[in-house]
C-alpha cells in the first residue's frame, strides 16, 4: 500500500499525458487509504480548499456529509477505518463561471481499480455523487437521474458486495434537492448510518 500511494503521490498523467487539455496547476493527489479501512467513501473531486489542506473533505461539504453520518471528525480522518477515494484525485479546476470542472478522465482509469483491490477489508462503501454512482452502482440499478439512482438504493445494497450506499454530493448546491426529497433524510440517512455502524463493528 505504501509503495502504491507513493506512485500515487507522483502522478503526472493528468498534465503529461492527458485527455484533453492538461490539468492547469501542480497535481496534488489528496486521498486517505490503509489496509484495515472497513469504509470507503467514494467522493467526485477535491476542490479548491481540499486542494490546498491536502486532506479529503475539509470543507461546508464535508462537514455536512459528516453530519448526513454523524461521524465525528476523528473517526471521519482515522484512515485505519475509512478510505476516502475520490474519483479524480486531484483538483480538476473550474469553468468560467467559476464552478469545480467534473474529475479528470484520465485518473480513474489509471489508479482505481488497483487501489480499491488493495482496499480488501472495506465492508461498506459510500458512493457520493453521480461520477461515483457510475464507477460503483452497477449499471442496471442506476437510474436516468441522480434522484432516482438514490432512491433505489435499498435495490443498490442488496445487489452489491461489499454493500454500496448511493448518496448525493453535501454540497450546498443540493440544498433545494434536499428539500424536495425528504425521504433521503427521513429513510435513507438511518440506514446509512446504522450500515455504518455495522461495517465499523
Amino acid at each position: 500500500m505504501a509503495a502504491l500511494c507513493g506512485r500515487i503521490r507522483a502522478c503526472r498523467v493528468c498534465v503529461e499525458t492527458p485527455l484533453g487539455a492538461p490539468l492547469p496547476h501542480e497535481p496534488r493527489p489528496v486521498f486517505q487509504v490503509s489496509e484495515t479501512a472497513r469504509v470507503l467513501i467514494a467522493g467526485q473531486a477535491p476542490g479548491t480548499k481540499v486542494h490546498a489542506s491536502g486532506r479529503p473533505f475539509t470543507d461546508p461539504s464535508g462537514e455536512r456529509l459528516r453530519v448526513w453520518l454523524t461521524m465525528p471528525p476523528e473517526l471521519f480522518y482515522d484512515a485505519q477505518a475509512v478510505a476516502i477515494v475520490p474519483m479524480g484525485l486531484c483538483f480538476p479546476g473550474q469553468d468560467a463561471k467559476g464552478a469545480d470542472l467534473p474529475p479528470r478522465k484520465e485518473c480513474a482509469p489509471t489508479w482505481r481499480a488497483e487501489l480499491l483491490a488493495a482496499l480488501a477489508d472495506v465492508r461498506l462503501v459510500l458512493a457520493v455523487g453521480q461520477y461515483a454512482h457510475g464507477w460503483h452502482v452497477p449499471k442496471a440499478l442506476r437510474g436516468r437521474t441522480l434522484t432516482e439512482t438514490v432512491r433505489n438504493w435499498r435495490d443498490v445494497v442488496a445487489a452489491t458486495d461489499p454493500p454500496v450506499v448511493p448518496l448525493p454530493h453535501p454540497s450546498w448546491r443540493n440544498n433545494a434537492w434536499l428539500k424536495k426529497n425528504p425521504w433521503f433524510a427521513e429513510e435513507l440517512l438511518p440506514d446509512a448510518r446504522a450500515a455504518l455502524a455495522r461495517a465499523l463493528g
